[in-house]
């Protein structure tokens, strides 16, 4: 896997939530003013979201690869279509790379598939259900930070069988059919 290019992490999770913050604060503003001010922003990211197609056109595979790679560049490629891995691998790669620790915790992991826009996931958790849904959220976590484009990550329905009781008596015990003598 090629090595991801330098980035300033602090700085760039401070741009985010900066820019998280002041576009909840202009949505949250009525007027005309607040709405053409959102659709610059949406047009910007059009932009911007073709400029990276025309540098990836003009990049070998191999910087393309180290883009996407990249965490906060991969999530622009992502956003914007142009990743060129396509996200149920992404998916898979994020399972898979979790797939140790789960283990080690008694448990196990899969992905299942990728239906749209929701990934679906087979965990079989080991130990208390703490445990259990800490897992869960570790990987959804992992498999947005790899495709962020999925809008959520599912837990396939538990395919394991229980035991059903059944009483001793009814299975000893043969019912007489109606009309027969007892």
């Amino acid at each position: 896997m090629a090595e991801p290019l330098p980035s300033g992490d602090e700085e760039t999770a401070e741009l985010l939530a900066r820019a998280d913050d002041l576009l909840g604060r202009l949505e949250s503003l009525p007027g005309p003013t607040a709405q053409a001010a959102l659709e610059a922003v949406r047009v910007l990211t059009e932009v911007y979201g073709e400029a990276l197609a025309r540098m990836l056109d003009a990049a070998g595979p191999a910087l393309a690869a180290r883009c996407a790679d990249d965490e906060l560049l991969g999530h622009l490629l992502a956003l914007h279509g142009l990743h060129p891995e396509p996200v149920e691998q992404r998916a898979a790669r994020a399972v898979e790379s979790l797939r140790p620790a789960v283990r080690e915790r008694g448990g196990d992991v899969r992905l299942v598939g990728v239906d749209g826009d929701i990934a679906t996931v087979q965990l079989e958790a080991g130990g208390c259900r703490s445990t259990a849904a800490g897992m869960a959220a570790a990987v959804r976590e992992a498999v947005l930070a790899l495709a962020p484009e999925l809008s959520d990550v599912r837990q396939a329905p538990d395919g394991t069988r229980r035991s059903a009781f059944v009483p001793l008596d009814t299975v000893r015990t043969r019912p007489v059919p109606s009309g027969s003598p007892t």
